[in-house]
């Protein structure tokens, strides 16, 4: 329902409310659970000695995934390897060394990080001291195959919540609220299999819930990747979102009860809180992607642009798509809109086969998960 709130609020109000209207949600959160969350604790630590915490363990994490996601997502601006353009930080202007992009060395960055956050969190765990991250678990086979499905599942869920949006209203010029209802059809379809899954679950357990669920969805995509065309019906897209609602839903609570079912009582709050980083991690990492994806496309179709489409092109790409809707407003002539709007729409295309790729990935997870939660 996210979309659709947020395509009324951006068009009855402006943008800027997407953000304030989480301060009485996150109220009303908070009431909600000094209302009726009981009260947990850990077991008393001896008189004077101070909680371990892992705080190093929490900066290399930090600097670890925000290298590695603020790479991608700035990588086509930045550039992959020569440097396309610097960085530009409030009044800071950074370059890459000798000619090169950033992008290589913010990755490069990241992944340090995340290797000698990997290494302290071995050894921490190993002297039986607090860890951010117990690694322990990963030895549960259904855990770790189900973590892996998990990212790149989100991956996929969250590169379609991208690019879909900016198709609705860039090239089929629908308003923020009417593409927010489109997207809605999602929710109608997760709303109606998820209050049916746990029946399913009853028949075929919740691992094979998890594969018809990501089966659907993989259609779900795969068809939205074929059917996207400049006036494509709105009626056919919404059919296709409800099936992939569906899917969703299936397979969306299921396989967080397969991943955590093996996961032993005094770690089920570390195993929820990793798999839940997984997903969020997963869903910064699919907008990363798919507008990689997506900024590939249109750099690739500008080229065969013509005429005074031809003018627009860069700016269609670094604008990712809203340079249609002001020309549309400015009275542009139906050539140059068809052009542009075919080229987005091939980009969108290629970003919806990526999505659907990393949601087949997820199903062969699946699969994997289905085998080791019966060993487990």
């Amino acid at each position: 329902l996210g979309p659709l709130l947020g395509g009324w609020l951006t068009s009855s109000f402006s943008w800027p409310w997407i953000f304030l209207v989480n301060v009485p949600i996150g109220l009303l959160v908070i009431a909600g659970t000094i209302a009726w969350v009981g009260e947990t604790r850990e077991a008393p630590r001896p008189q004077g000695e101070p909680r371990d915490l892992d705080v190093m363990g929490a900066l290399l994490s930090a600097l670890a995934l925000g290298s590695l996601v603020f790479a991608i997502v700035e990588s086509t601006t930045l550039g992959w390897r020569t440097q396309k353009a610097p960085l530009e930080i409030g009044g800071l202007t950074i370059h890459g060394p000798v000619g090169l992009s950033l992008t290589p060395v913010l990755l490069l960055v990241g992944l340090l990080a995340l290797i000698a956050f990997l290494f302290r969190e071995r050894s921490r765990g190993a002297a039986g001291r607090e860890v951010l991250l117990d690694l322990s678990l990963f030895r549960l086979r259904a855990f770790a195959w189900g973590n892996l499905t998990a990212g790149t599942v989100a991956i996929g869920e969250f590169g379609l919540l991208f690019v879909l949006p900016l198709y609705l209203v860039n090239v089929l010029a629908l308003g923020t609220l009417q593409a927010g209802l489109v997207l809605a059809a999602m929710a109608g379809g997760a709303f109606l299999s998820g209050t049916l899954a746990r029946h399913l679950a009853a028949a075929i357990g919740a691992p094979g819930t998890v594969l018809v669920g990501l089966g659907l969805e993989v259609l779900g995509v795969g068809v939205l990747a074929l059917l996207l065309g400049p006036s494509t019906p709105i009626a056919l897209l919404v059919v296709t979102l409800v099936v992939y609602g569906l899917g969703l839903g299936l397979a969306s609570a299921q396989l967080t009860s397969t991943v955590l079912a093996p996961v032993p009582p005094e770690q089920s709050g570390q195993g929820s809180a990793t798999q839940s980083t997984v997903r969020q991690l997963g869903t910064a990492l699919g907008t990363a992607v798919s507008g990689a994806f997506l900024a590939a496309g249109l750099s690739a179709g500008t080229g065969s642009l013509t005429g005074e489409a031809a003018r627009y092109g860069q700016a269609m790409t670094d604008s990712a798509g809203s340079i249609l809707s002001q020309l549309r407003a400015q009275g542009a002539g139906s050539g140059t809109l068809d052009q542009l709007g075919t080229v987005f729409t091939d980009g969108s295309r290629i970003a919806m086969a990526g999505s659907a790729g990393f949601l087949l990935l997820g199903l062969i997870g699946a699969l994997a998960v289905a085998r080791a939660a019966r060993r487990d």
